[in-house]
């Protein structure tokens, strides 16, 4: 029966060691949370730059919410604009330097309306083997001919480019900066071949908006190739604010289609306004000085060099997610629920999050960890490794 079947799988799936389960969190979001058994250090939320507890942040959704309400009940073209929106779009373009901006209920919905409106059947779209889940769908929603490069290989990038000279337009996507490793696109690279083959550039900011470049302007910004790149899609859901919300910056002709043709934001209710308002915050917060975005380049480096000193292998490079770089998945989740028993709270990623045999831990630093935490973290690493074999 499909109840058997569904079991059988389930089973399949704890006795593989890569069941995931949720831990129920009793405070707000932070560096330091409390759970049923009292308080921990996280280190694993996309809380970047503390801004999810902010006050001046909360103060911002409290205000909004009073002001405009709690929801619009109502998709954009109908009755779901406020000035909040249309404010918090133009905020978008100017800390991106772009032209305009569209919001969605996520960046998972930015992504699945993006390629489908841009690109026809005569079009060709040339995406990295590791981008996010969310660009593999969209990408398979749109009629455009279908290129796949392996990870960061520009050799593979140009042969694929050359293939796809006969299309209409060509269009290459990547995320910034990849998730699951912490690693950074070669973007000068990208933008070069583009430039040769004459194709547009698409990139995923979600773990770059906020705290990549000296600005906190992200991936284009940190490289250098702000003006080369043409479309970027990113999220409030996490450096801005955490709350929800995703959106699209880039030319304005561009935009306007996405309004027309775009099918997540044509038929998703309009952005919560206490989540528009909390986002506008964290975005003032970062355009009135760069001091927050440039506090997470230390913190990273701590963490970093202190657990390589350990003797645990860290994956990517220079980025505040920290894949400690395990194999196994049982022992990812082992070691994860140990390191919970010391007050750390870490998770530990596995198939089909990742690929097997590539099981890791994933720590995320944030610029409201002080160094005392990461010490501490570096320290219940070490006992917890040494425990499980994980080191000598």
């Amino acid at each position: 029966t499909q109840s058997g079947s569904t079991q059988g799988e389930l089973e399949g799936i704890r006795g593989a060691g890569t069941w995931k389960s949720e831990r129920v969190i009793a405070s707000r979001q932070g560096p330091h949370l409390r759970l049923a058994g009292g308080g921990i250090l996280n280190f694993c939320a996309n809380n970047y730059l503390g801004l999810s507890s902010h006050p001046e942040v909360i103060r911002a959704g409290v205000w909004t919410l009073e002001q405009f309400g709690a929801g619009l009940s109502s998709v954009r073209f109908i009755c779901g604009t406020q000035s909040i929106h249309k404010d918090l779009e133009e905020k978008i373009s100017r800390f991106h330097q772009r032209e305009d901006a569209i919001l969605y209920a996520s960046c998972f919905d930015a992504n699945a309306g993006i390629f489908e409106a841009l690109l026809t059947p005569e079009d060709a779209v040339l995406s990295d083997e590791l981008n996010h889940a969310s660009i593999i769908d969209g990408i398979r929603l749109c009629k455009a001919n279908k290129y796949r490069y392996r990870h960061m290989d520009m050799q593979d990038l140009e042969a694929k480019l050359q293939d796809a000279q006969k299309h209409r337009l060509r269009l290459v996507a990547t995320d910034g900066a990849f998730s699951m490793d912490g690693d950074i696109a070669p973007l000068k690279e990208i933008c070069r071949l583009a430039e040769k083959y004459e194709a547009l550039v698409f990139i995923d900011e979600c773990h770059a908006t906020g705290f990549l470049g000296p600005n906190g302007r992200g991936t284009d910004e940190l490289l250098g190739v702000m003006d080369k790149v043409t479309i970027v899609n990113s999220t409030l859901g996490k450096a801005l604010g955490g709350a929800a919300g995703g959106y699209t910056t880039g030319p304005k002709p561009l935009i306007d289609l996405l309004r027309q043709r775009s099918r997540p934001y044509l038929f998703s209710n309009s952005l919560p306004p206490a989540v528009v308002g909390c986002a506008s915050k964290a975005l003032d917060l970062l355009m009135e000085s760069n001091a927050i975005a440039q506090s997470m380049a230390a913190k990273t480096q701590r963490f970093r060099s202190k657990m390589t000193a350990a003797g645990f292998t860290i994956s990517g490079q220079d980025h505040p997610i920290c894949p400690v770089m395990l194999g196994d998945a049982r022992l990812a989740a082992v070691m994860a629920d140990d390191m919970l028993s010391r007050g750390i709270y870490v998770i530990g990623f596995s198939y089909p999050v990742v690929p097997k045999g590539k099981a890791r831990i994933r720590v995320q630093i944030s610029a409201v960890h002080s160094d005392e935490d990461i010490d501490r973290c570096v320290e219940a690493f070490t006992e917890v490794g040494r425990k499980h074999g994980a080191l000598p």
